[in-house]
C-alpha cells in the first residue's frame, strides 16, 4: 500500500491534462463559462432582466429587451473588452491558482501563446478578481486590556 505524501497530496484537483479535454475548442470553454456565471439562466449584467435573446452581433451573442444593450458571458468579469478567447483564459486562470507563486507574465506568453504584455494585463486582471477585501476586518468597536509599554527613560 503507497503511502500518502506529506502536505495536501490528499486533496483532489484537476489535472492539465483534464483542462486540455474540458477545453478542446472555443466553444466548450464559453459553455463552461456561462454554466459558471449564469447557473440559474443567462440574465442581463447590467440590468439583471431574465428577458434576453440570442443576438447576431459578432463579439456581444445577447441582447436584453429591457435594458437595450448587447452582452456576453465577458461582461462585468476579468474578461471584459479583452480580445482574449476565453479558452486562454480558462487555462490562465488554471495556472495561475494552481501554482504555489502564482505565475510569471514571460511564462504565461509562452504557455498559452500571447504578447508578454497581454500575459501581464491578463495576470493583473486574475489577481484583482481573486483578491480578498478584508478592509471591514477591524471595522466596529475594539477592546483593549490593560497594557504597560516601558521603555528605555533618561
Amino acid at each position: 500500500m503507497a503511502k500518502n505524501a506529506p502536505g495536501k497530496a490528499h486533496r483532489a484537483g484537476v489535472t492539465l491534462v483534464q483542462l486540455m479535454d474540458m477545453f478542446p475548442d472555443e466553444a466548450s470553454a464559453v459553455r463552461w463559462f456561462e454554466s459558471v456565471i449564469w447557473p440559474d439562466g443567462r440574465h442581463c449584467p447590467k440590468c439583471g432582466s431574465v428577458r434576453t435573446r440570442e443576438a447576431s452581433h459578432a463579439k456581444m451573442p445577447y441582447w436584453c429587451t429591457d435594458c437595450r444593450s448587447y452582452f456576453s458571458v465577458k461582461t462585468g468579469t476579468a474578461m471584459q473588452r479583452s480580445k482574449v478567447p476565453t479558452r486562454k483564459w480558462a487555462i490562465a486562470i488554471y495556472l495561475c491558482l494552481t501554482s504555489l507563486k502564482s505565475v510569471s507574465s514571460m511564462k504565461l506568453h509562452r504557455d498559452i501563446g500571447v504578447t508578454q504584455a497581454t500575459a501581464l494585463f491578463m495576470m493583473h486582471r486574475i489577481r484583482e478578481a481573486w483578491a480578498v477585501d478584508d478592509a471591514d476586518q477591524f471595522d466596529g468597536p475594539v477592546e483593549v486590556d490593560e497594557s504597560y509599554f516601558c521603555g528605555a527613560t533618561t
